[in-house]
């Protein structure tokens, strides 16, 4: 078990919100569910928290009411290692009411914010010229989901 477990709140999407986000990655299962009980203001037998590990990191996700909600203040980073791993996380997770913003960040349609980064803009953001490096971050502004050969374009100053 590791220590640190981040816990993801929702009104009552939680075993759904797994269950979709386990889809998503090869190294991914649901875990345990545990369920509300008699006088818990909840209705007994409802899903309470659905522990998921998603590529080996543990998650839980919490049936917790309508109280509080998902901002971009927290958001789930994934590198990816190609434009079509890139894509297809993209679209998976801005459909069905998701929503693409900024510089690789979306929201999906439980509210949830993610930043899906080729692992390659790392690269380039940290090479040694500093004039790359910029060509890179000002490609990278501009853009909604990360385009590698966009960022490789800039980088050579094209």
């Amino acid at each position: 078990m590791q220590k640190i477990t981040p816990c993801l709140w929702f009104d009552d999407q939680a075993e759904e919100a797994a269950t979709f986000y386990v889809s998503l990655f090869k190294n991914s299962r649901i875990l345990n569910t545990s369920y509300y009980g008699e006088g818990s203001g909840r209705p007994a037998g409802s899903v309470l928290t659905v522990d998921f590990e998603l590529e080996g990191v543990e998650h839980q996700a919490l049936n917790g009411g309508p109280a509080f909600q998902f901002t971009e203040a927290i958001s789930l980073s994934v590198s990816t290692e190609s434009q079509e791993e890139t894509d297809e996380l993209w679209e998976k997770l801005t459909s069905d009411g998701g929503a693409p913003s900024m510089c690789g960040w979306l929201k999906d349609r439980f509210g949830l914010s993610w930043q899906i980064v080729p692992s390659v803009l790392g690269e380039l953001l940290t090479d040694p010229d500093p004039e790359k490096a910029n060509r890179v971050l000002q490609a990278m502004l501009g853009m909604r989901k990360i385009e590698i050969a966009e960022l490789q374009r800039a980088y050579d100053g094209q």
